[in-house]
């Protein structure tokens, strides 16, 4: 900017002083005293004098030359001044464009550029920065709106990872209640069965209603959180196969499971989302077959393969490759509450751990496999 100014400064200064000297310029000297030539004309007429008469055309021939040279200086000096002034005229057409020029790369850019980075922010592009040229004259100015982007950024990142903690911690929390309170169920029934007394027995039914209405809201709530499952972290570590056993007791609340074996081996594996899925296929066993269930494991192709079986009527050809879809729920479960989502979320779960999730009809059952991998 400093230099631009600078050469509007000369170029000003070079016009004026060209100008000056242009008008300092005087005609040709001396200048004929036209008046008394004229007087000296009319006397020699009138005189009629030879001598006067020569003298007289002498006269006007030396005015005729001294005007012709006026003209001629006048023309020359129009012409430079013309020239000077067209001089000027395109010097300061050529600094206006340079300025033209300076000014938007220097300063229209920069401030497109803020333009373009205030439309990426409002349509919540915060990961593309701003980029600055070195000599930018704007330099402090813009770079607080690149810090500006940039702790937009870690804030909305920030505010994405507490909502997912917290999506999380609901979902996992609203599922993980539902298994004691389906135990704590399972043992008033049988104190139901068992007991002779009939305030007991009221003080039991009132307890399994109020269970009841603690399972509603769980679910309820789990359900709110179900569109955001897909953020919940499994975190994979090696794990010994023994481990699978208390996974299995803990699911087990109507302590109905056959004792089994387990090959051992090392499995990739998160345990608690491990636990959620034995939860959810013991749960819906006991919920639609009520029958014993039996667990055989086995080593084939780089997995660790479970099946739990139980002894029910299964479900449907039809139905098996629908039963893993979220909200779907078969035929057979029409007198039992329930969303559809246990089996949807075992496979989320177990596709999250690098395995898998099966469901088949077998002559005399239902088979849930599941495919852990080993490490």
């Amino acid at each position: 900017m400093k230099k631009v100014l600078i050469m509007i400064a000369l170029v000003s200064l070079a016009g004026f002083t060209s100008v000056f000297f242009v008008f300092r310029a005087q005609p040709p000297d001396p200048i004929p005293d036209s008046v008394a030539i004229h007087f000296a004309m009319q006397t020699a007429i009138n005189d009629d004098s030879a001598r006067e008469v020569a003298l007289s055309q002498a006269a006007t021939a030396i005015i005729a030359e001294a005007f012709e040279e006026m003209d001629a200086a006048r023309r020359s000096r129009d012409n430079a001044l013309q020239t000077a002034i067209y001089l000027i005229i395109c010097a300061f057409a050529i600094i206006a464009a340079l300025l033209y020029i300076y000014c938007d790369r220097k300063i229209l850019k920069p401030f497109r550029k803020l333009q373009g980075l205030a439309g990426r922010i409002a349509t919540g592009n915060l990961d593309i920065p701003l980029e600055m040229d070195k000599d930018n004259l704007f330099g402090a100015f813009t770079e607080s709106f690149d810090l500006l982007r940039e702790e937009l950024r870690v804030a909305r990142e920030n505010e994405l990872k507490a909502n997912q903690s917290k999506k999380e911690l609901v979902a996992s929390l609203s599922h993980d209640i539902k298994a004691p309170v389906a135990s704590i169920r399972s043992g008033i029934e049988l104190l139901l069965v068992k007991s002779g007394n009939e305030a007991e027995k009221k003080m039991l039914d009132s307890i399994n209603t109020k269970l009841e209405q603690i399972d509603d809201l769980v679910t309820n709530m789990f359900h709110a959180t179900l569109e955001e499952l897909e953020v919940l972290n499994v975190t994979l570590i090696e794990t010994l196969s023994t481990a699978i056993f208390s996974l299995i007791h803990i699911a087990d609340y109507k302590v109905q499971v056959q004792p089994t074996s387990i090959p051992h081996c090392i499995v990739l594996a998160d345990l608690m989302r491990l636990q959620q899925v034995f939860d959810n296929i013991i749960s819906n066993s006991y919920k639609y077959a009520d029958t014993a269930i039996s667990i055989d494991a086995f080593i084939d192709e780089g997995y660790l393969v479970i099946d739990i079986k139980d002894f029910g009527a299964g479900v449907p050809e039809e139905e098996l490759p629908l039963l893993t879809g979220k909200f779907y729920r078969g035929k057979n479960s029409e007198n039992s509450q329930g969303y559809g989502l246990g089996l949807y979320i075992s496979k989320f779960l177990m596709e999250q751990m690098s395995g898998g999730i099966d469901c088949e009809n077998h002559n005399d059952g239902f088979v849930v496999r599941l495919l852990l991998k080993l490490a």
